[in-house]
């Protein structure tokens, strides 16, 4: 199963004070409020997050039948063995560049051999992903902001299936993959208050892969203008095959993070 999955990483704090009504932070790929005319020069921001992504999909490897993953995101606390998550943004007027990386190593058991009865069957998943990319901002005001983005999505996936017992008996394989896919896509957000606001974007792309596509939506609160909270839900897939290596998942999930601008 190639690691889809979730992940966590990083317990939230929070500072109390009152905000200008600003257009919001965007969560993983951190897009800063809006910077008043009267100010230049660029602005930063670094968002550490938890996704807590459920797995569904197949996994092959060469000589091993397809594999069938169904794992709930709640599942996910007892697999995952260890998780990094975190984006970067930084913006100067109508344009920015940011950067969404992931590392995630999970062991499970939550899958099935297509066609094949075994006992046990264990996968172990390792999955990386870095997202490089640029964005402009084609509306904004004090309240809402429109980015249109293009850039591209890095993948390292390794996967060891292992079948034990059952008719097949006693077999694992271990194989991985790299490649790079072209991302295009919006992202945007709308302060209600001047505290809270929704976020979300809408990405898709291909290249080593025949389709990549990553969805998020999420409610944010602003603490004070270098603090800011998100929660929502992602939803991310993947179909990649070659050479008798099939990684076609969905990992989706609740999203929870911290946004720190300076």
């Amino acid at each position: 199963m190639h690691s889809r999955i979730a992940c966590f990483a990083v317990i939230m704090a929070a500072l109390a004070a009152p905000l200008g009504a600003e257009a919001a932070d965007l969560l993983p790929v951190t897009a800063p409020q809006p910077v008043p005319s009267t100010s230049s020069g660029w602005t930063f921001s670094f968002s550490p997050y938890f996704w807590a992504a459920g797995l569904d999909g197949k996994t092959e490897i060469l000589g091993l039948p397809t594999v069938d993953i169904r794992e709930s995101f709640s599942d996910i606390l007892s697999d995952l063995d260890f998780a990094f998550m975190a984006a970067g943004d930084a913006r100067y007027d109508r344009y920015s560049i940011f950067t969404d990386l992931s590392y995630a190593r999970v062991t499970t058991n939550a899958a099935t051999p297509r066609g094949i009865i075994a006992d046990e069957v264990d996968v172990k998943s390792v999955t990386f992903t870095t997202m490089v990319g640029g964005a402009y901002t084609v509306y904004e005001d004090q309240r809402a902001r429109l980015d249109i983005l293009a850039g591209a999505r890095y993948w390292h996936v390794e996967t060891r299936v292992a079948l034990n017992g059952g008719l097949i008996g006693n077999l694992s394989r271990t194989d991985s993959a790299n490649w790079v896919d072209g991302i295009v896509g919006v992202k945007g957000s709308y302060s209600f208050t001047d505290n809270i606001y929704v976020t979300g974007w809408a990405m898709i792309g291909a290249g080593g892969s025949d389709l990549d596509w990553d969805l998020l939506g999420g409610l944010g609160y602003k603490f004070n203008d270098t603090i800011s909270a998100v929660a929502g839900y992602r939803a991310q897939g993947v179909n990649y095959s070659t050479d008798g290596f099939i990684y076609d998942v969905v990992q989706h999930g609740p999203i929870l993070g911290m946004i720190v601008r300076f």
